[in-house]
């Protein structure tokens, strides 16, 4: 079984460590990307369904900004597979607040967790995702846009109990989100050449953050 998550740098982004009270900015397309409502994790796929992701997101009464996104696939066995981007949001609050009680050394201890929840709950999300043909779908649209509701699903699912878990013993505040339009589905083959994402530009880009 083929694993790859790894942190890519595609958005201009901040480290934990380096994050401000202040929006974090994007830059996927030319276009400013326009305001959106926060969505509601009930609809998570369907909130997520434009182009660009939320770089705000409401959970509980907490605002969370987007901080980073990371690239990751897995294969299931050596037909089925999948690939996408995975969205990690925290509180700026918190982050200044530990800042200020522990210093910036501690974040890089924080970013080997998240890399590591968002590893294991992406294994378990592909595990119980069921990757085969629906030959009930009207077509391969139809049929991507039902497994990536099914994987979004299983990917929230199976992270609450680990993301409540970093809460606890961090006191920071995140959440870790597929996103819905960057998946991309394997039925007749899956090798390491596929789920592994990281390009030669990504390389050269991986030390681009900013704040």
């Amino acid at each position: 079984m083929n694993t790859s998550l790894k942190f890519l740098t595609s958005i201009t982004f901040i480290t934990l460590a380096a994050c401000s009270a202040q929006e974090v900015k994007q830059n996927l397309t030319n276009n400013s990307a326009t305001d959106k409502k926060p969505p509601t994790m009930a609809n998570e796929a369907e909130s997520m369904s434009g182009l660009n992701p939320p770089m705000t997101i409401m959970k509980g009464e907490k605002k969370l900004n987007l901080v980073r996104i990371m690239d990751g696939g897995i294969c299931k066995n050596d037909f089925q597979g999948a690939k996408g981007a995975f969205l990690l949001y925290a509180d700026l609050n918190d982050i200044e607040r530990i800042k200020r009680e522990k210093g910036t050394a501690i974040f890089r201890d924080f970013e080997t967790k998240i890399q590591d929840i968002s590893g294991g709950v992406l294994q378990e999300a592909i595990d119980k995702t069921n990757l085969s043909e629906d030959p009930f779908a009207l077509g391969e649209d139809e049929a991507q846009q039902k497994l990536a509701n099914k994987l979004v699903n299983n990917f929230r699912n199976a992270a609450t109990d680990a993301i409540d878990t970093f809460q606890k013993e961090t006191t920071l505040t995140i959440d870790i989100t597929a996103f819905p339009p960057s998946l991309v589905f394997y039925q007749k083959g899956c090798e390491t050449t596929h789920v592994d994402l990281e390009s030669t530009d990504s390389k050269k880009r991986q030390n681009t953050y900013s704040g």
